[in-house]
C-alpha cells in the first residue's frame, strides 16, 4: 500500500520540531517509502565529497531527509501551520485550509 501525504512537493511548510523549528521552506522532494521530505534550506549538513570524474572534493553542505510528521503546511496570511483537509468540488477532490476553509492551489 502506497502512503498518501496532505502536503506535496512546492508546498511552503514549516518545521514543527527539531534543530529548525519555526524554520519555513519549500518542499522539493518527497520520499514516500520512507515517510520523508527534503526541504530547501533546512536540515542542512556538512558532508566531505570525495573527488569525482565530474566533480572537485571538499566540504559541501546538503539538504537531508526530515520526517514528515515534523513538517506543517505554512499559510502566509495566517503566519503559521495548519491543517490540511479535503472537500469535493464540482465532482474535484481539492485540498483546504481547515481553519478558514479556504481553497489551497
Amino acid at each position: 500500500m502506497r502512503n498518501k501525504f496532505k502536503i506535496k512537493k512546492g508546498d511552503e511548510v514549516i518545521v514543527l520540531t527539531g534543530k529548525d523549528k519555526g524554520k519555513t521552506g519549500k518542499i522539493v522532494k518527497i520520499i514516500p517509502n520512507k515517510m520523508k521530505a527534503i526541504v530547501s534550506e533546512i536540515n542542512k549538513v556538512k558532508k566531505n565529497q570525495k573527488p569525482d570524474n565530474n566533480q572537485p572534493g571538499g566540504i559541501i553542505e546538503k539538504d537531508m531527509p526530515i520526517h514528515i510528521s515534523n513538517l506543517s503546511f505554512y499559510d502566509s496570511q495566517q503566519k503559521k501551520g495548519v491543517k490540511i483537509g479535503y472537500k469535493l468540488n464540482k465532482d474535484k477532490k481539492v485540498r483546504i485550509n481547515k481553519s478558514t476553509g479556504k481553497e489551497i492551489q
